[in-house]
């Protein structure tokens, strides 16, 4: 059963600023399986217990295949405080899965790949739209609303 689209042209409700965080990981040897499997199955585990916790500040995530042996999660942060200080968590799954990753990646000789990138997006510097889609990125994150709501052209969402 998918997700049913949302009938004409929405945007995010999004409103001040918010946190965009990409992480991602390539396979740079498909039979180093000891190598890339617990950095694979590491994030499914941050993902449910960051969705499981209102006040984490995760809004939203999403994950994306990418070109041969890619895969990434775009995740939406409520501030950018709320992700270091989940990252920087004694007590959360991200410290334990850093420490095991990065002793892997050490002695793996680069068989597998990791990447993230950070970016705090300032009230009305982002824009979106959604024709026909189920709630999906930022409008997951924090809500669907019809464009006109927010304005009718790209130009008219932006408050740069």
């Amino acid at each position: 059963m998918g997700v049913r689209p949302i009938e004409g042209r929405m945007t995010a409700e999004a409103e001040g600023e918010v946190t965009v965080f990409l992480i991602g990981m390539r396979v740079n040897r498909f039979r180093a399986l000891r190598s890339w499997w617990p950095v694979f199955t590491a994030m499914p585990r941050m993902l449910r217990e960051l969705s499981r916790d209102a006040e984490s500040g995760l809004l939203a995530h999403q994950v994306l295949v990418g070109p041969p042996r890619m895969l990434y999660v775009v995740q939406y942060w409520s501030s950018h405080e709320k992700l270091l200080e989940y990252a920087a968590a004694q007590d959360a799954e991200h410290r334990p899965a850093w420490a095991a990753f990065n002793r892997r990646m050490r002695e793996g000789k680069g068989k597998v790949g990791f990447w993230h990138e950070t970016y705090v997006v300032p009230t009305g510097a982002h824009e979106a739209i959604y024709y026909n889609m189920p709630a999906f990125g930022l409008a997951k994150a924090t809500g669907v609303v019809p464009v006109g709501r927010r304005g009718e052209r790209a130009a008219d969402r932006l408050s740069l």
